[in-house]
């Protein structure tokens, strides 16, 4: 990896004490060297995606979550399952994604997820939903960096995971992800 990576970090979850959330504040905190982190917070804002909005001038709350897309290199997901699925409000800020036609959006951008869930069924369902979805918006999903790293609530203390093996797969999430990443200010 040259330069710096930026990576957008997303989760699916709107819990205040969600281990999701939780997982990726970590991720921002403990980003190695090289990999600048930021945690998109706005989706409690986001309308719902309605195509006769999608237009100029954009709702403030759609405008902003595709800044952000655009500034990343690369985004990282982490998202619960909700009834075997993703979170309906987590499914809509895809689809205000996918009808970003512009050069920076999710298309061919990197892309990972971290599936942080203990359940049995380890949220497969909403993962396979999301890895759909994915690839439907034609982001480059970086395999080696999707990773299921089971986050129990008692790792979570003040908001952040603090188990340094979990903070060890949370790197190297990140580094794998980072690396197949190709910075903004680098030539495509």
């Amino acid at each position: 990896m040259t330069g710096r990576c930026q990576v957008l970090l997303i989760s699916g979850s709107l819990r205040r004490g969600s281990t999701n959330t939780a997982l990726l504040r970590t991720a921002q905190l403990i980003a190695p060297e090289g990999i600048t982190a930021a945690l998109y917070d706005g989706l409690d804002r986001l309308p719902h995606f309605d195509p006769d909005l999608d237009r100029s001038p954009l709702p403030d709350a759609v405008a902003q979550l595709r800044a952000a897309v655009h500034d990343a290199d690369a985004i990282l997901f982490c998202t619960p399952e909700y009834a075997g699925a993703l979170p309906g409000s987590f499914k809509n800020l895809l689809d205000w994604t996918i009808g970003d036609d512009h050069p920076g959006s999710v298309y061919e951008k990197a892309v990972a997820w971290i599936n942080a869930s203990v359940s049995p069924t380890g949220a497969a369902d909403a993962h396979d939903s999301l890895q759909k979805v994915l690839a439907y918006a034609h982001a480059a999903v970086v395999k080696d960096a999707c990773m299921s790293i089971p986050v129990q609530r008692q790792a979570v203390g003040e908001g952040l995971v603090h188990d340094p093996a979990i903070r060890t797969e949370i790197v190297r999430a990140l580094t794998t992800l980072g690396t197949a990443a190709r910075p903004n200010n680098d030539p495509r």
